[in-house]
């Protein structure tokens, strides 16, 4: 398959929008449809010929190494690496950044764990792989229309150009699409970064100002699950 075969997959999250489900475990390891919300995305993964996956983590980190353990031990792909972030979380930035060294010094791919999805054809990342052009790009981000959407922005966060070209929102203005939780970059991105936590948001919108974000918004229906209440909405539209 095209595309990127190593991803940093972020669940460091404290996931706090969750509880009282996230008292006694990462968000990480919330169930959606009977599977831990980070299998769900472990498993598109895979799908689209992800070989290694790089996991952070913080919150109940030894809860989360234990699950990801066992799921190694059955042989399913992708084969996964811990990095370690208990001392500190260090957003999306710093939480890639941190793993630099354990990531290729190629792009890869990047990707929330709180996003589930029912796609049309089963192509989605398939067709942010396609997309994606390290000529032209440093991010190829996966985007949804705000109308085939659950739980993200009611006013979006993006336009995408005829050419791909991303351009954020200004304050005060509405977007028809969303970014929901995965993309391709390269790790320029984030290796000039700060030490510490820092967010990806203002580098893109820097990268931005030079075309250098791209997105694509395949079809299908796109649920972000951030507290318990979407969480009980993507399981009822998983289940039919």
């Amino acid at each position: 398959m095209s595309g990127p075969k190593t991803a940093m997959v972020l669940a460091a999250g404290l996931g706090t929008r969750m509880r009282p489900l996230t008292n006694d475990r990462p968000k990480a390891l919330v169930e959606v449809g009977g599977r831990a919300l980070i299998d769900h995305m472990l498993d598109r993964l895979a799908q689209v010929g992800v070989e290694t996956a790089v996991v952070n983590v913080h919150a109940f980190a030894d809860r989360l190494e234990a699950h990801l353990l066992a799921r190694s031990a059955t042989g399913v792909m992708p084969r996964l690496i811990i990095s370690d972030e208990r001392a500190e979380p260090l957003e999306t930035g710093g939480g890639i950044r941190h793993a630099l060294h354990l990531l290729p010094d190629t792009p890869f791919w990047v990707a929330n764990i709180d996003s589930v999805w029912i796609d049309d054809d089963g192509q989605a990342l398939e067709a942010v792989a396609a997309a994606w052009d390290p000529e032209h790009m440093d991010v190829c981000l996966l985007t949804a229309s705000t109308a085939q959407s659950m739980g993200f922005h009611a006013t979006g966060d993006l336009f995408v150009a005829e050419t791909g070209e991303v351009r954020f929102k200004d304050a005060g203005e509405s977007a028809p699409l969303v970014y929901v939780g995965v993309h391709i970059a390269k790790p320029s991105v984030v290796s000039g970064g700060p030490d510490g936590p820092f967010g990806l948001l203002p580098i893109w919108k820097r990268l931005t100002e030079t075309g250098r974000v791209h997105g694509v918004a395949p079809t299908g229906l796109w649920m972000h699950v951030g507290d318990p209440v979407a969480r009980d909405q993507a399981e009822a539209r998983l289940a039919g």
